[in-house]
């Protein structure tokens, strides 16, 4: 299979912490954190075949009550920075861990993308068909014009949908470590069909104790999600932050390479430890950004008043390419 189609990391196990190199909670603890973890996840089950009855208001603040209990469980604290619009859109995000998805439905109980070998997991999987995910067959590039038509629709029902366009996970440390070609375009075609705004968010993870960005949650190389699971529940005084940043209106003639470009821009802009933030990336009081149409270069300014910021994915003088899309 094209790795064009196949993303992938520059990470391995050495992005990872080394024995004792993350404070970790005693083993009792940890115990108690994964009979919390098993507990949730069985509350999914009956939330699952609950979730389809529910009106869209409740749905959403079920999905997101069950995410909040189940970080708590685990130990995990939650910090939110900025503010999503009301309305439905398209929400964009960097992609470290496995708990990303929790992540996000704790923050905006949206609609989901995920590969399709997702629907498969057990327990994760079943909830994730009730929450209505929209699955993608990565063995089978012809369907993606079809997968982005049925997020289109879901935005244009008044939903919003989340997507992770780098297509993979990574340590979210060395720049060197970012999947190759950055945020894939095609999901945003559903936006700019959709009339929808695009918001883009950034996810980071840092030690609450010692207050230092830690890859302990990241989910790359070959592991197995048991081992990613067993180290995450370990870290003492875990904390995810989610910055939201200010939305992107595209209009219908936008071209979504350079869409993709500002988006991945406005995420990696955005600091994942504390720090004072320009108003002109956060979202809420902070204006939109309207995203020229067809613009003649993929370098844009993410704000009117911020200088122009060049997106991690691009290489100089190399060529666009983008996974199959109908026009």
């Amino acid at each position: 299979m094209s790795p064009l189609w196949r993303p992938s990391s520059g990470c391995g196990p050495a992005c990872l912490p080394g024995p004792g190199e993350a404070p970790t909670i005693p083993v009792l603890r940890q115990l108690g954190r994964a009979a919390g973890l098993l507990g949730m996840l069985g509350l999914g089950i009956g939330l699952a075949a609950l979730l389809p009855a529910l009106p869209t208001q409740e749905r959403q603040a079920a999905l997101r009550g069950w995410a909040r209990t189940t970080a708590r469980a685990c130990g995990v604290r939650l910090e939110v920075r900025g503010r999503l619009p009301r309305r439905r859109a398209l929400l964009v995000a960097n992609h470290v861990s496995w708990w990303d998805v929790l992540a996000l439905l704790a923050v905006a109980p949206a609609r989901l993308v995920a590969k399709q070998e997702v629907r498969r997991w057990p327990l994760i999987g079943l909830l994730a068909r009730a929450a209505g995910t929209v699955f993608v067959d990565r063995s089978r590039p012809r369907g993606l014009p079809a997968t982005v038509g049925r997020v289109a629709s879901a935005l244009r029902s008044g939903r919003s949908v989340a997507v992770f366009p780098e297509g993979t996970t990574w340590c979210g440390g060395a720049a060197s470590c970012r999947p190759a070609n950055g945020f894939r375009p095609a999901m945003f075609q559903a936006a700019i069909d959709a009339g929808a705004p695009v918001v883009p968010l950034r996810i980071g993870y840092r030690c609450g104790l010692t207050g230092e960005t830690t890859t302990a949650p990241a989910f790359v190389g070959d592991e197995t999600l048991l081992r990613s699971v067993r180290r995450m529940l370990a870290v003492r005084k875990l904390t995810v932050r989610v910055d939201i940043a200010a939305p992107l209106h595209p209009a219908r003639s936008t071209d979504r390479r350079a869409l993709a470009r500002v988006a991945e821009s406005a995420v990696h802009l955005v600091p994942s430890m504390p720090a004072a933030q320009p108003a002109s990336v956060v979202a809420g009081p902070a204006q939109p950004v309207r995203v020229p149409a067809r613009p003649a270069a993929a370098v844009l300014p993410v704000t009117p008043r911020s200088a122009a910021a060049t997106s991690p994915g691009a290489v100089a003088g190399e060529p666009e390419r983008e996974l199959p899309l109908a026009a």
